[in-house]
């Protein structure tokens, strides 16, 4: 829980809170037309959410709205299991009920500053929860981008990018996102810089009760995944085990062990065995300020922790490395860039560049014109500008597409001349052969290259995948962007790897599975042209005419100056069967000549 500190007599403290605003949808009409039946059911439906659903998520009532509930969570994942539980609550009280006299809830859920007093919470933060409720329709919830950068995709919540949204009484434009519960995911058959990365050490976990044989190995092995996997992350260093062992069972703070470790963030726990179940308590604390920044109950089988899926273990990670993208973020958004660490530009960098709004994709520019300022022979930083300037063109966003193209291959050769082993480096300026200078043959010998020096980068995995469709190469495709999303499955970029799979599929000629993966992308963010692109191939390969048409005026929308021939100019598949077909299709679809 963020800390909180009393600012005056009137017992008003300040602290970061999950600030969740329910609201009840054309309350005046339904209290007109029955003024004691809808208050009774409201009154009902408030008290059942107070005495049963707040203690259940450690939330409070911090105020009464009359038509409405102010409730004030620790963090944000409590507040959207909340609002879920809230939904279904009301959905079932409605179904015994004809339309007109239904209660339908909106709600906006916000992270931020505040002031809290015993009953009431102030601040900008719940301002914004108000006005984001305002863009939820009936039974929709809608939350802040700060809010959706702490939750882990398909896992908390399934999330749709509404984009920028214009807010009543807020100057510039808000990122919205439209969220609701998780479901099954669907499972598509195939046809050196250490300085530059936030370190994390994985402590020896507690054994709190044990009733079954060999349980005090369990936290050994649940340690030793969870590195391993975490290991994988081409954005954190991880303290080895045999380094972190050197504290089991001695009483060290966590400034301590951070300063022995030179950890950035710790993750510890306990976990109890009873039978064949198996419950995991887990916090990462941010070892400079001290803050537990997130922590939560996970809760398993023995046989699944020991099995081959491992479905906890990857749960875990993928909770963690979005804990720690997220407090990077917001470690860069609130403090000025001078004092901010290397590590916290970089992550900072990546994460907005992913977002796909043009101020923050210009804001992480800025952050990574720092990190080179600070390490300008480090491969990293420079990698990922090469990625930033083909971003750029590829969006739409460039004045010069040729003085992108020469500063992108000039920051990867940089980069590799640093570490000719660099496997994102690699990957990089592959990206930069295939979409800038079109010498495709370089680039798949530098994806070949990357996959061989490291089997486990995703991202290398999913470049040589795009190739192979940009080159008629339909099955190879499927087969290395699938093996990419199985590296990665939970990625916090998962909207990209989805539309290059989406891609891989309409090379392979099965745009029925292309369509869904690129709904999928759409649904996480809505601003990514190339998405759009693949989505209309996709709609008129399958005869969906109008729906492609529709899709084109969204695209144009975003990418006013598209064009055939621009997009031939710059398409790496334009002299191949597919670039011919993909360009047909979006013509016929409404792209101008």
């Amino acid at each position: 829980m963020p800390s909180v500190r009393a600012s005056s007599s009137r017992h008003v403290a300040r602290g970061v809170r999950a600030i969740l605003i329910v609201d009840v949808v054309e309350s005046v009409r339904l209290i007109e037309e029955d003024e004691e039946g809808v208050l009774a059911q409201w009154l009902s439906l408030v008290e059942q959410i107070e005495h049963n659903v707040l203690p259940m998520f450690g939330g409070r009532l911090a105020k009464s709205l009359g038509d409405g509930m102010l409730l004030d969570f620790d963090e944000v994942r409590s507040a959207v299991s909340a609002a879920f539980v809230i939904q279904r609550l009301s959905q079932h009280r409605n179904a015994a009920l004809p339309p007109e006299r239904q209660i339908l809830l909106r709600m906006g859920i916000a992270v931020a500053p505040v002031l809290l007093e015993r009953h009431d919470v102030y601040g900008r933060g719940v301002n914004l929860a108000a006005r984001l409720t305002s863009l939820a329709g009936p039974g929709e919830i809608v939350v802040s981008a700060e809010a959706r950068d702490q939750l882990t995709p398909t896992l908390d919540a399934e999330v749709e990018d509404l984009g920028d949204c214009y807010l009543k009484h807020i100057a510039q434009p808000v990122r919205a996102y439209r969220i609701g519960p998780p479901g099954p995911r669907p499972v598509l058959k195939p046809a050196g810089g250490g300085a530059l990365l936030p370190s994390i050490a994985v402590v020896p976990f507690v054994a709190r009760r044990m009733d079954a044989a060999g349980a005090c190995q369990i936290g050994e092995i649940l340690a030793e995944e969870i590195i391993r996997v975490l290991s994988r992350s081409p954005n954190m260093d991880v303290i080895s085990r045999l380094s972190t062992t050197t504290f089991r069972g001695r009483d060290f703070s966590i400034e301590e062990i951070g300063a022995h470790l030179r950890a950035n963030y710790l993750l510890s726990g306990s976990y109890r065995v009873d039978g064949d179940l198996l419950s995991v308590s887990l916090e990462l604390a941010d070892v400079k300020s001290h803050h537990v920044v997130w922590s939560e109950r996970f809760n398993d089988s023995i046989g699944g922790l020991l099995g081959q899926e491992q479905e906890l273990i990857g749960q875990i990670v993928a909770s963690v490395s979005s804990a720690v993208l997220s407090r990077e973020m917001q470690r860069v958004r609130s403090n000025p860039v001078p004092i901010v660490e290397s590590y916290s530009l970089l992550m900072g960098a990546i994460g907005l560049m992913h977002r796909m709004s043009l101020e923050d994709f210009n804001h992480a520019h800025e952050l990574l014109t720092a990190v080179l300022e600070r390490a300008p022979q480090h491969p990293m930083p420079q990698s990922w500008m090469a990625n930033w300037h083909v971003l750029r063109v590829y969006q739409g966003w460039t004045d010069d597409a040729n003085r992108d193209a020469r500063l992108a291959l000039d920051c990867t050769n940089r980069a590799l001349d640093t570490d000719p082993e660099s496997s994102l480096a690699l990957t990089v300026n592959g990206l930069v052969h295939t979409h800038m200078s079109k010498r495709l043959d370089i680039a798949r010998e530098r994806y070949a290259l990357a996959v061989q020096v490291n089997p486990s980068d995703a991202r290398a995995w999913l470049l040589k995948g795009t190739l192979h469709a940009f080159q008629d190469e339909g099955a190879d495709a499927i087969a290395d962007t699938q093996r990419a999303i199985g590296l990665s499955p939970l990625d916090p970029h998962r909207y990209y790897f989805d539309n290059l799979a989406a891609t891989a599929y309409n090379a392979a000629g099965r745009p029925d599975l292309a369509i869904d993966l690129a709904r999928r992308s759409l649904a996480a963010n809505r601003l990514h042209t190339s998405t759009l692109r693949t989505m209309v191939v996709a709609q008129w390969m399958l005869g969906l005419q109008d729906e492609a048409r529709q899709t084109v005026l969204e695209l144009l929308r975003l990418e006013p100056g598209l064009t055939i021939r621009g997009y031939l100019q710059r398409a790496p598949s334009a002299a191949y069967r597919t670039g011919m077909e993909w360009a047909k299709a979006l013509e016929a679809a409404g792209v101008p000549s």
